[in-house]
């Protein structure tokens, strides 16, 4: 039986390649962005986020607009690029609006998320104007409705449905079940009633999020499609058309061994039928749909770069110590919610024509045994000074991890853009 493909090896042709011995991250080679920013670092390849976008918002097309959930990576350059695009923001606290405001967005381009708002953070988005919150607690409820009042405003708000488990799906479920995020879509009715008793509060959309990393696309559409029978019984519950039906994100990227790419051709299939239905609903024909990934639109643009400090044999087991860790990279090391620990691609950067390769653990500089970046990864024998890169990195990376830990300087960050590269954190 031939071997399985390797998911490592599929990643560089599809998204880096290499010139000789070096791994290149948009056409620049990794070694010279170790020389020039030194490590380690984060470097993000600005092309393939545009290409990103561009084929997600192609199979999309003229059911769904998409806003870059600012989330998964917060740079203020990244979420630059995608506004560029034509993508919208969601955002889950103040500091990600900010970011988004900085990095040109519009108020009422944004979304605003998240289980727990603080009252001066409502404070702040109301006052300039954003285009929605989605509401998730009656106490948020309350909050909001004081706000909008002492600000004399009308705020427009959506409810977030914390949907049931038949429609769940992906590596991360995000509702049916006890949640703190959102609604159960049990209790949707009075929620409506709830916010309709408002004279300052109008009800213009509904929000649900069943599931993250997923990479089968007939999950998605029937997710997406249960969203949008949900919206209509609230519409009517209402009395009146919703303005906007944000069905989520959770778009995943392959990060493992067995993992498959989201089929985008699948998924695009999959669009007329919800156009239609759609379409068929008069409560919902005129309605924004809006879906808002975060991980698919800029994890594969990344790598995370670290230099080889000592390579060493522990009762037989090889180890390489690098200058980077858990404290950059919470994500790769299996600290970040994953509960069996498998490893991310990982290469060798710099050595990347050497065909002989063994088992390898890949481990960062602090005093925890937490702190290794991969388990098993098939690596040449390296030594001091050399680079190993781990793939799929442009998500929940410096920002999802404890980067005070042991008081490290923080990585760079560079893209790299038509073969230019610029530090941009």
């Amino acid at each position: 039986m031939a071997a399985e493909p390797s998911l490592t090896d599929g990643i560089i042709a599809a998204q880096f390649g290499r010139d000789g011995d070096d791994l290149l991250i948009g056409g620049v080679r990794a070694g010279d962005l170790a020389r020039e920013f030194g490590t380690p670092l984060y470097a993000y390849d600005a092309g393939l986020i545009r290409r990103a976008y561009r084929g997600l918002a192609d199979a999309l097309s003229g059911f769904a607009r998409i806003h870059y959930s600012i989330k998964a990576n917060p740079n203020v350059e990244i979420v630059r690029l995608l506004l560029a695009e034509g993508a919208g923001v969601e955002i889950a606290s103040l500091g990600e609006y900010r970011a988004a405001r900085q990095a040109g967005a519009d108020p009422g381009d944004i979304l605003f998320a998240g289980p727990g708002k603080r009252r001066h953070e409502l404070e702040e988005v109301v006052r300039d104007g954003i285009g929605e919150i989605h509401l998730e607690s009656l106490e948020e409820i309350a909050a909001l409705d004081a706000v909008a009042g002492a600000a004399a405003r009308r705020v427009a708000v959506a409810i977030r449905i914390n949907p049931v488990a038949e429609v769940q799906g992906g590596a991360m479920r995000m509702g049916g079940k006890p949640a703190p995020f959102g609604f159960d879509e049990e209790e949707a009715d009075a929620v409506v009633d709830r916010i309709s008793a408002s004279a300052r509060l109008d009800l213009t959309g509904v929000h649900l999020f069943a599931g993250t990393q997923i990479l089968d696309a007939e999950v998605l559409a029937t997710q997406w499609r249960h969203g949008l029978d949900v919206a209509g019984r609230i519409a009517r519950r209402l009395g009146r058309p919703l303005h906007t039906v944000d069905l989520g994100g959770g778009l995943g990227i392959p990060y493992f061994q067995g993992d498959g790419a989201l089929d985008l051709a699948a998924l695009k299939a999959a669009v007329p039928a919800l156009i239609a239905a759609k379409g068929a609903d008069p409560f919902l024909r005129d309605a924004a749909v809006v879906v808002e990934p975060g991980r698919y639109l800029v994890g594969p643009s990344g790598i995370y770069l670290s230099s080889v400090i000592a390579a060493k044999v522990s009762r037989g087991q090889r180890f390489l110590v690098v200058d980077g860790g858990m404290h950059h990279h919470l994500a790769a090391s299996g600290n970040l919610g994953m509960i069996v620990k498998r490893d991310y691609p990982v290469v060798a950067a710099n050595r990347m024509d050497v065909a002989e390769r063994q088992p390898a653990s890949v481990v960062g500089p602090l005093c925890t045994p937490l702190d290794t970046l991969a388990r098993k990864a098939s690596l040449p024998l390296l030594s001091a000074g050399d680079l190993v890169a781990i793939l799929q990195s442009g998500a929940y990376g410096v920002s999802a991890s404890p980067v005070g830990f042991l008081s490290h300087d923080r990585p760079a960050e560079v893209l790299v853009d038509g073969g230019i590269a610029r530090r941009i954190g």
